[in-house]
């Protein structure tokens, strides 16, 4: 799948880790203004955690997509 249109992923996580969850490719902060940055940011690191921590499986997929949604949601609650 290719990121046509869409930012990098962030560099946290690995191509292979991004190939086995490819949700994590919007995880990335980087392009960011600083204060919206800092909240997209800490997404990122739960989803470091879920992906350490939890053995890949169904729930873990679910888990990241809802984090994924959490995150947008936050990051929009910011704007003016």
């Amino acid at each position: 799948m290719k990121n046509v249109g869409i930012h990098p992923a962030p560099g946290e996580f690995s191509p292979e880790e991004i190939g086995m969850d490819p949700v994590l490719r919007f995880f990335h902060y980087s392009h960011l203004p600083p204060t919206l940055r800092t909240i997209s940011a800490q997404f990122c690191g739960v989803a470091q955690f879920i992906i350490l921590k939890c053995p890949r499986n169904a729930e873990r997929t679910v888990a990241l997509r809802k984090l994924l949604e959490a995150k947008d949601a936050a990051v929009r609650a910011m704007l003016p």
